[in-house]
């Protein structure tokens, strides 16, 4: 399966990392750097709500789950 967006997504990604000889700690800094730019220029950034723990989030874990749920069940 190929998604255009997603193929753009992962090209931007690997020239971004390509330009810092693909070095995570240099990325990191890139990035935050990046977001105290954007901060000072106004742009709020919002964390992911917290994973729910015991709630399954693909369908195979919601298989697992209630197959699990089904042999505990009295």
């Amino acid at each position: 399966m190929s998604d255009e967006i997603i193929d753009e997504v992962r090209a931007l990604r690997e020239a971004h990392a390509e330009r810092f000889n693909f070095d995570l700690d240099a990325i990191y800094e890139d990035i935050k750097r990046s977001e105290e730019e954007h901060t000072a220029h106004g742009a709020e950034f919002v964390d992911p709500p917290p994973a729910t723990p015991g709630i399954p989030h693909s369908a195979y874990q919601k298989i697992r789950f209630a197959h699990h749920s089904a042999k505990t069940a009295p």
